[in-house]
């Protein structure tokens, strides 16, 4: 059985990829994967003996459109990448995509008339009745005053999708001689989207308008020890509070300074991590440490807090680290992971991508609450493990249940 796993977007849409891909290596599947060429990815997919196949520009170069025209530009560019994906899901049983890989690979399994499965790492862009959609993702980047169900709501989601994506979308399928899809959104997660999120951080209310797999998150093991000399700092003191960015690019230039200021007016040591912003220290002060690439899963069990931007992988970790979080949401998926933190009571969410210094120190004092730190500790033993493991049984079960019976 071959299986190509296809991704374009930051480390949280990349990782859990490839622990998808060493679950379906142990079921005995050949594997192949596309994601961008950044080094941090190569270096990634190469810790499990796995090739990268390039697709695109390095995500570390990407920039936010600016505009609804830079907006289309960029679709056409993701869908132009169709003709990689195509050539390495050659011979390939089925396909499964995540990030914004999309807008070619679905093309790409319906070209070559093999499964495709769409799987996201939080529900917060699954149409339900149950909540309404992100913000950002309506026209005009608000909820209107006028409409309050919900339903009406994810309906002006998907419109917008369609203004701000079906020409290009279209205009490529047409070129590559597929049909064009009347709605975006919907071509997109297909009818049975698949949720790879842990269902305490981040659960899912069946609805009959959609029918998600709610797999569980895909957790990939990190066995890397920590550099002596961050162990050193660790074992210098009390443990300090972390903070990082991870992928985050468009994080305000003063952040560090600001989140620096606040864990210290809180009496603790600072460790930052540098991440995708560069984030650096301010001063020579010996309370303050900074680290790369490191093995978060080691590292979150031994500080006091997490103040990170909420991406799901992070998030994630630091719930099953029993580390408390507060998180300053940057974008995207981010704000829901900090409202389910704060619902959680396992941290705080920080008002805002910028807060000031005592916004954010108020937050860290809720994290820092030993009620926080309890309840932190009773929901990291709930965090299942087996997400990927069960996903790459179902992955294939349905490359199998789509191939043509064996002749006589």
């Amino acid at each position: 059985m071959r299986v190509l796993l296809s991704t374009y977007g930051s480390r949280g849409d990349v990782e859990p990829l490839v622990e998808l891909a060493v679950q379906l290596r142990a079921l005995g599947a050949e594997v192949r994967m596309c994601a961008p060429p950044d080094e941090d990815f190569v270096e990634l997919l190469g810790r499990v003996g796995l090739p990268l196949v390039p697709i695109g520009r390095p995500m570390r170069t990407m920039v936010r459109p600016s505009s609804a025209a830079e907006a289309r530009d960029r679709v056409a560019e993701f869908a132009g990448q169709f003709d990689a994906v195509a050539e390495a899901a050659q011979g390939c049983d089925v396909l499964l995509a995540s990030g914004l890989a999309h807008f070619a690979s679905r093309s790409v399994a319906e070209k070559l008339g093999i499964p495709y499965v769409y799987a996201t790492f939080c529900s917060f862009l699954l149409p339900t009745p149950h909540h309404a959609p992100p913000t950002a993702l309506l026209p005009g980047g608000s909820l209107p005053a006028e409409v309050t169900d919900h339903r009406a709501l994810w309906e002006l989601n998907a419109r917008l999708f369609d203004t701000m994506h079906g020409e290009a979308l279209n205009a490529h399928r047409t070129s590559v001689g597929l049909p064009p899809v009347a709605g975006v959104r919907d071509f997109i997660l297909t009818e049975r989207p698949w949720l790879a999120s842990d269902p305490v951080l981040d659960p899912w209310q069946e609805t009959a308008d959609l029918g998600v797999v709610h797999t569980g998150a895909w957790i990939l093991p990190d066995e890397r020890p920590l550099a002596p000399d961050l162990v050193a700092f660790l074992d210098a003191g009390t443990p300090p509070v972390f903070v990082g960015l991870g992928s985050t690019r468009h994080a305000s230039a003063d952040i560090a300074r600001v989140a620096i200021e606040a864990v210290r007016a809180r009496g603790r040591r600072v460790l930052i991590g540098s991440g995708w912003s560069d984030l650096a220290r301010i001063d020579d002060q010996d309370d303050c440490f900074v680290v790369g690439e490191v093995n978060l899963q080691s590292l979150f069990a031994r500080v006091a807090a997490v103040i990170h931007h909420g991406g799901a992988g992070t998030t994630t970790t630091a719930a099953r680290a029993g580390a408390p979080q507060v998180v300053v949401p940057q974008g995207a998926d981010q704000p829901h992971w900090a409202g389910r933190v704060a619902a959680l009571g396992i941290g705080a969410a920080a008002d805002g991508p910028a807060p000031t210094v005592d916004a954010l120190s108020a937050a860290l004092g809720t994290a820092l609450a030993p009620e926080t730190g309890a309840r932190a500790q009773a929901v990291a033993a709930t965090i299942r493990t087996d997400g990927a493991a069960l996903a790459a049984k179902l992955l294939l079960e349905a490359a199998s249940d789509a191939r043509p019976p064996a002749s006589a």
